[in-house]
């Protein structure tokens, strides 16, 4: 890997995930940097991970400190944060340094803007199955990203899962797929289970059931050939069971609800973009 220390600034799900992923692909952990709002979780970090944790709870030049002789940092903070994050750390940054972000809606325009002409900006957009590494990725590029610094990137990302390059004007859709869709899933599971529960399953039968459906249908979709449309089919026997619950889904235009959907995380999206 072309990164030789990195700093993290954010400790939250998908700064820790990546982290751990990093350290899993056998990254040294004495050459990790990262920041936390408390000194307890930064302790916690130090103690069973073996970074170097800095609290801004305990020092408000932490992000600055972390970004010390870096050539990578990643920015792991909320959207709202990213730019000023960025402004405090700016002056800090070595000057071929690769900055990236993890943040929804804030463009790498936006970032170069506030910091030195030679450092180059990343955006990307993993999803939270980082965490078990399953993540899917989305990367654009800013203005200054060289090959080797777009090669490195994708080495990071990769210790957490699968890794897509896109033109930057995709990387909002793509949050809206593969972004938001952990929970799009989590949600047809919880109103399935419920639905078995409404037919008389006891809480843990009926989550088991659901829960080992979609780990197996989606395992099934990965060793097969076939698309979720034939697979789908091989299911649904004429006249049938789920032929008829299908039916019940096509009825209430299951397709145009998910439409509906993706469109209205875009649009926040671009509002975060604009600042709303």
């Amino acid at each position: 890997m072309n990164i030789k220390r990195i700093a993290i600034l954010g400790s939250g799900s998908m700064g820790t995930a990546i982290l751990s992923g990093l350290l899993a692909s056998g990254f040294p952990s004495e050459n990790v940097s990262i920041t936390t709002k408390t000194a307890e979780s930064a302790k916690k970090l130090a103690d069973e991970l073996g970074v170097n944790a800095l609290s801004l709870e305990g020092n408000t030049n932490a992000n600055q400190d972390a970004v010390q002789n870096a050539d990578a940092v990643l920015i792991a903070v909320k959207p709202a944060y990213v730019v000023e994050v960025l402004k405090e750390a700016a002056h800090k940054l070595s000057s071929e340094a690769l900055v990236i972000s993890v943040a929804a809606g804030i463009t790498t325009a936006a970032m170069e803007a506030v910091l030195p002409a030679t450092v180059a900006v990343v955006r990307s957009m993993p999803n939270t199955p980082a965490i078990v590494g399953r993540a899917v990725t989305g990367v654009a590029t800013g203005s200054r990203v060289s090959d080797d610094q777009l090669e490195t990137a994708l080495e990071l990302f990769e210790t957490v899962g699968r890794v897509v390059v896109l033109p930057e004007s995709q990387i909002d859709a793509l949050s809206t797929i593969s972004g938001s869709g952990p929970a799009y899933v989590f949600y047809l599971i919880e109103q399935l289970t419920e639905a078995a529960q409404n037919m008389g399953f006891g809480e843990d039968i009926a989550a088991m059931l659901v829960e080992e459906t979609f780990a197996g249908a989606t395992e099934l979709l990965s060793a097969s050939n076939q698309s979720p449309a034939e697979l789908r089919k091989q299911v649904t026997s004429p006249n049938g069971t789920t032929m008829q619950a299908v039916a019940v889904m096509e009825k209430a235009e299951l397709a145009k609800i998910f439409t509906e959907a993706t469109e209205a995380a875009l649009a926040r999206a671009n509002e975060i973009a604009a600042g709303k």
